[in-house]
């Protein structure tokens, strides 16, 4: 007998919610029947979602403690908080040095500590509060308190040429799922990763280029010979938010694609 985690009537928070795969696991936790709160910088998208799903929208820069927490107020107020899915994160490309031998043109070290900040911390600091306040929650029928789900990279196992600060940041982050897991073990709250691989999300741009762009990285991919669909990964994250027996693991949903050094 499969033992799901009822989410119907409870809270969710979204980081990053208002686009790619932060939506679309939003609107997928919405159709299980979660109250969605969007965490998200862009108001105009994050509102639009929100009236969309019924839920609310919370506007969150992740490296502000206070603004998470404002989050995980506001999804208190709607029901019990169950879900927390990590979205948000920015990338970043630049080699540790620049070909002049000037230490000036190395890595810029602001931007490495932003985009640690952003995906790392702000990751950490997130589950820190949202699992506080499902400690405090009655178990469901299945035991759970909550579940959450990050989300990684496979530039967390396979950075490329330029990507230290990026993959930095997503191997941290898959780096603390197993203890945090077992940190919040303890409170019946699970803990799992999503490492996803190309996703076909706005950051290609639109039109013919960006198309043709598209379809030749997709022929890097081991099959389908395609990019990711964000609903492919929302998938995997909702079936580990409800799953009751997935914990402490990192899943790569990336078509078998392993990224070469360029």
């Amino acid at each position: 007998m499969l033992r799901c985690m009822d989410i119907t009537g409870a809270s969710a928070i979204v980081t990053g919610g208002a686009s790619g795969i932060g939506a679309a696991a939003a609107r997928q936790l919405a159709a299980k029947g979660a109250k969605v709160v969007v965490a998200d910088l862009n108001a105009e998208k994050g509102e639009a979602l929100a009236q969309e799903i019924g839920g609310v929208f919370v506007a969150v820069d992740v490296t502000q403690t206070e603004q998470i927490q404002a989050a995980v107020d506001k999804a208190g107020e709607l029901g019990p908080l169950r879900v927390l899915i990590n979205s948000a994160g920015i990338g970043w490309a630049q080699r540790t040095i620049g070909k002049d031998g000037d230490p000036a043109s190395a890595h810029d070290l602001g931007a490495y500590s932003k985009v640690i900040a952003i995906n790392l911390i702000g990751t950490f600091d997130a589950i820190r509060l949202a699992a506080t306040a499902m400690s405090r929650s009655e178990p469901t029928e299945s035991g759970d308190r909550g579940a959450i789900v990050n989300m990684a990279s496979v530039a967390a196992f396979d950075g490329q040429i330029g990507q230290a600060a990026y993959s930095s940041s997503k191997g941290g982050v898959v780096g603390m799922t197993l203890p945090v897991a077992r940190d919040l073990s303890a409170a019946a709250i699970r803990v799992n990763t999503v490492a996803p691989g190309l996703i076909d999300t706005p950051i290609y741009g639109e039109g013919e280029a960006s198309e043709q762009f598209k379809a030749h990285l997709g022929q890097n991919v081991l099959f389908p010979k395609r990019l990711g669909q964000p609903d492919e990964l929302a998938s995997m994250a909702v079936e580990l938010v409800t799953n009751s027996y997935m914990n402490a693991e990192v899943v790569r949903v990336d078509g078998g694609i392993r990224m070469p050094p360029k």
